[in-house]
């Protein structure tokens, strides 16, 4: 089998800003030229550095706070 091949800084980048653009994960896989798994665990390791992504493309802290409060017990 093939050594996997190492995601460069470049690479990382252009996979955050496919996928912040709204690019699903298959296609920023074929925009980069790796697999899909690398596209995911990307965008897993650079999320928890930078904020989360949603599949939305917004980062998960513009996403909380929001909606009705609880009811207090």
């Amino acid at each position: 089998m093939d050594e996997p091949k190492m995601l460069s800084e470049f690479d990382k980048g252009q996979i955050m800003m496919a996928v912040r653009l709204g690019q699903s994960i298959s296609e920023t896989a074929g925009l980069v030229g790796c697999s899909e798994t690398a596209v995911q665990e990307t965008v897993n390791e650079v999320g928890q550095d930078k904020g989360a992504v949603s599949n939305e493309g917004k980062v998960g802290a513009e996403k909380r706070g929001r909606g009705r409060a609880r009811k207090k017990p």
